[in-house]
């Protein structure tokens, strides 16, 4: 088992977009995983295997060896922090960005004008405290873990700062986009050790990643 590839990815919208590349590469995952109940799918590479692992523990699994590469979305290594991570490719899948968002009828920009402390709900709290220390905006961080749009709506929070991809959530649920804070897409993730044990099997791996990416329009 020591030669196998293992590649760590997260169920939904990742794992979809990383298919075509793997493709590329030659690389076909042999069972679906919303209808497969096992966590390690194989391929039709008998040295190439998937683990599927939430998307927040992408990149603890691959620096600490679990996984020998992944796939994980950049707001994930801000919050994950990447160190032990070698970061060779913006893979441009999965695009979406990071907000802050408020209900229709609050004046965010004159509560920063005026100096306000904001009470601001988000999982993102690193990237949510290096934005709006930025600023000079003082906040209270709520962590919350799921359903950001409630926290706006029952009072616990004046603003949150989440992942926005087409805005339909916030309108549904009568929140507004109040400022954009950064773009975000998937990266590919490598363990640093893997890449030097495992260099002859990863190498051709790499570069089949880097030309698919290559060939995608970019917009």
């Amino acid at each position: 088992m020591n030669d196998t590839i293992t590649l760590a990815l997260s169920k939904g919208r990742i794992f979809d977009e990383t298919l075509p590349l793997l493709k590329a590469a030659g690389i076909e995952v042999l069972e679906d995983p919303e209808k497969s109940r096992k966590l390690i799918l194989p391929t039709n590479q008998p040295g190439v295997r998937v683990v599927l692992v939430r998307a927040t523990d992408v990149p603890t699994y691959v620096e600490h060896g679990g996984a020998d590469l992944g796939v994980t979305g950049k707001d994930t290594l801000i919050e994950h922090g990447g160190q032990g991570l070698y970061q060779p490719l913006d893979l441009r899948i999965a695009r979406c960005r990071v907000s802050v968002a408020v209900r229709a009828d609050f004046d965010y920009a004159t509560a920063v004008r005026q100096g306000s402390r904001l009470r601001v709900a988000t999982k993102y709290t690193t990237i949510a405290r290096d934005f709006f220390a930025t600023k000079g905006v003082h906040v209270d961080l709520i962590k919350l873990y799921g359903s950001m749009e409630l926290a706006p709506l029952t009072g616990l929070a004046d603003a949150i700062v989440d992942l926005v991809s087409t805005g339909n959530t916030l309108k549904a649920n009568q929140l507004v986009e109040v400022e954009r804070i950064m773009d975000i897409s998937s990266r590919l993730v490598v363990n640093q050790a893997s890449l030097k044990l495992k260099q002859a099997r990863l190498r051709p791996l790499l570069d089949a990643f880097a030309a698919a990416t290559a060939q995608e329009p970019r917009t």
